[in-house]
């Protein structure tokens, strides 16, 4: 991680909610943070890779929160650079609405489930089960956006771009048990068929952090 110049963009908008985004970092120990609701802004002739958060916000709301288009933008901008990307929860849905895709709310999933995942390097050694978070759902792709994972409440679990190198999640590979209060306190979290133990989703970073680098080399 330290050959390269990874940004973690920060896309929470409660303040107490702020823990995901607190979790995705630490991930990234030796990356720089960006407040992009705050007005912060990635320095792209710097960057290696960006990784983008989760968030609270929702991406149809972009009348009342400027900074969401404004992000969108950014993806674009991140393709045509083909700088490494990753998309977490609300980093994969705005990446799929900003390439013309579509984001719907379907109801506040909150638990572990069983995904299916394709052959992709970015889920080398990572374990079907993962934290499902979210209250909406990208429904239609966006263009060039291939589906690389699905979930039975959401066909569209997962997203990476036909060309260039820009990968999007919509579980929470950053959540661990260690966040267990939170999750039942902040969003009716219920633990159902599996275990924490069976959670093996923090490899993904590892991978992006590999991809990134070939990406670079």
């Amino acid at each position: 991680m330290d050959s390269l110049d990874l940004y973690v963009v920060r896309n929470e908008v409660d303040s107490e909610c702020e823990y995901h985004c607190d979790a995705l970092a630490a991930q990234f120990p030796t990356t720089a943070e960006i407040d992009f609701v705050a007005g912060e802004r990635v320095p792209l002739d710097e960057a290696d890779g960006i990784v983008l958060t989760g968030s609270t916000a929702a991406v149809y709301e972009s009348d009342c929160r400027s900074w969401i288009a404004d992000q969108e933008g950014l993806v674009r901008e991140l393709i045509d650079r083909e700088i490494p990307t990753l998309g977490v929860c609300f980093g994969h849905q705005v990446v799929n609405s900003a390439l013309g895709g579509t984001v719907e709310e379907v109801g506040t999933t909150a638990t572990l489930v069983e995904a299916t995942l394709a052959d992709d390097p970015l889920f080398d050694g990572v374990d079907p089960v993962v934290v499902s978070l979210h209250s909406d759902v990208v429904t239609d792709p966006g263009k060039d956006m291939e589906i690389i994972a699905s979930a039975d409440h959401a066909r569209v679990f997962g997203t990476r771009h036909r060309i260039a190198p820009l990968w999007t999640v919509q579980f929470h590979p950053e959540i661990t048990a260690s966040h267990r209060d939170n999750l039942v306190n902040d969003f009716g979290w219920k633990s159902e068929r599996f275990s924490f133990e069976d959670v093996t989703a923090g490899r993904l970073f590892e991978n992006f952090v590999s991809l990134a680098i070939d990406e670079t080399m």
